[in-house]
């Protein structure tokens, strides 16, 4: 593996470049036409452009993917996160042009991409699953029926679902038929399959994600939790670790849940196994994320270990780095996500130009960015600026850096979250630790804005 093409974009590119740098391997960054003026094309050995600025026409493209493979003569392809990387259609088509997709298989891709599959190999292993249909359910009649066996509140949700995508709550048997043509409409436009399954809703639970990775040799470890509770609408905002409501033993039992899943399924790479935590502190297997999470940062700084560089080793056959034992917690780490987007007016996009972009420093800060001053946000992506990383020796220490790095983080021209992340870290309850997946969808049905109080 001498030349690895990064198939994404944005701030996930440069954390590849980066690692890429460091293990002495050669980079080729692919843009769009909105993109050529990003950081990720500056920074990479090589640059080429495939394609207008619409993700179908460009990074959803694979054939101009991998036309920019021979062009360049790279021999991998790191997917990052988002569009194509947990694609296995991708992933088998790089396998058969003698690319080296640095990821797991496609076989596993498929398996555990596949809610109603992963959920069965979940079963196989004992993890506790949430109540629901056996797989996917073809009708509205055929719903309805299991609708009935299962209980209200449920789930109706996409199989090939992600980020927060065709899923739709029915309360009741009256709006059940609605909810289910509105999660198959979506499912069908976001990932061109309208097939979906039902799922028991837990009520008010957390939301906790365990690291996972194994290698090529049959070696697994788990590098704890991390906690992504605080969403808007299912998209998450802040993400810490460890979780302020886990005890040891339930967090050994859930770890070593997670590894059991992704052993069975001979899963090779790092990858993400969500639950859900319920309000007796009893957890459900939800999913699994085949490919590097948003927030592996928090992991990174938690234990010490690289996951991009673990990840490219893996891919070129390499053994794990290390063995569970060696995998420690230190202090707690926090995430931010800083997006274009104005709080005020229910997370609006706020794409535009960053008329000045000063980022934070200091002590126990780290910045994931892909912006600059006077760089254009375009329309067309995710709306993200940055990702504020912050460490302390405890929660609280961790938050007052928080503070810190929040009130010197200056970005002019466009709306951030910046405000909300600072209106959360005075509020009472989660500096408590104590909220549910919905917290901050009932902050915004209350008509919070989001905004300090004026000196």
């Amino acid at each position: 593996m001498k030349k690895i093409l990064i198939a994404n974009r944005g701030e996930i590119a440069i954390r590849v470049i980066r690692a890429c740098q460091e293990l002495g391997i050669q980079t080729v960054a692919i843009y769009s036409q909105a993109d050529q003026e990003s950081l990720h094309v500056l920074l990479a050995d090589e640059a080429i452009c495939i394609g207008e600025a619409p993700s179908q026409k460009s990074y959803l493209k694979i054939a101009n993917i991998l036309s920019a493979c021979e062009i360049t003569g790279a021999d991998a392809v790191h997917p990052g996160y988002g569009f194509l990387s947990e694609n296995a259609k991708f992933a088998s088509i790089c396998e058969s042009c003698g690319v080296n997709f640095i990821g797991p298989s496609p076989a596993a891709i498929s398996l555990l991409g596949d809610k109603a599959k992963a959920k069965s190999i979940a079963k196989s292993v004992k993890c506790p699953v949430i109540p629901g249909s056996d797989g996917i359910v073809i009708d509205v009649k055929e719903g309805l029926k299991e609708a009935e066996k299962i209980g209200f509140p449920l789930l109706i949700k996409a199989v090939a679902g992600g980020g927060g995508k065709g899923i739709r709550i029915a309360h009741n048997l009256e709006e059940f038929a609605r909810q289910f043509a509105a999660a198959r409409g979506e499912a069908e436009s976001s990932f061109n399959n309208p097939d979906v399954y039902l799922e028991k809703m837990i009520v008010n639970p957390r939301h906790i994600e365990i690291q996972v990775i194994g290698d090529q040799q049959g070696n697994y470890a788990y590098l704890f939790e991390r906690d992504c509770t605080i969403q808007r609408r299912r998209q998450k905002l802040i993400e810490e670790c460890p979780s302020p409501v886990l005890s040891e033993a339930l967090r050994k039992k859930i770890c070593e849940s997670a590894v059991a899943i992704v052993k069975a399924a001979n899963y090779h790479s790092v990858g993400t196994v969500e639950f859900l935590l319920d309000e007796d502190k009893n957890f459900y297997f939800m999913e699994v994320n085949t490919r590097i999470q948003v927030e592996h940062t928090i992991t990174e700084e938690l234990t010490g270990i690289d996951l991009v560089k673990e990840q490219i080793q893996i891919a070129r056959g390499e053994k794990l780095s290390f063995k569970q034992k060696d995998v420690q917690m230190k202090g707690h780490v926090i995430q931010y996500r800083i997006n274009a987007e104005d709080p005020t007016r229910n997370f609006a996009p706020c794409p535009g130009v960053l008329e000045y972009y000063i980022a934070p420093g200091g002590p126990h800060v780290r910045i994931d960015s892909a912006c600059y001053s006077g760089y254009r946000i375009p329309p067309n992506y995710d709306s993200m600026i940055a990702k504020l990383i912050v460490k302390g020796k405890d929660r609280a220490s961790a938050i007052q850096v928080g503070k810190r790095a929040l009130k010197e983080f200056h970005i002019g021209g466009v709306h951030t979250t910046i405000p909300f992340h600072q209106y959360m870290l005075e509020d009472a309850t989660f500096l408590e630790g104590e909220y549910p997946i919905t917290y901050i969808d009932q902050l915004i049905e209350e008509g919070c804005q989001f905004t300090l109080p004026k000196d």
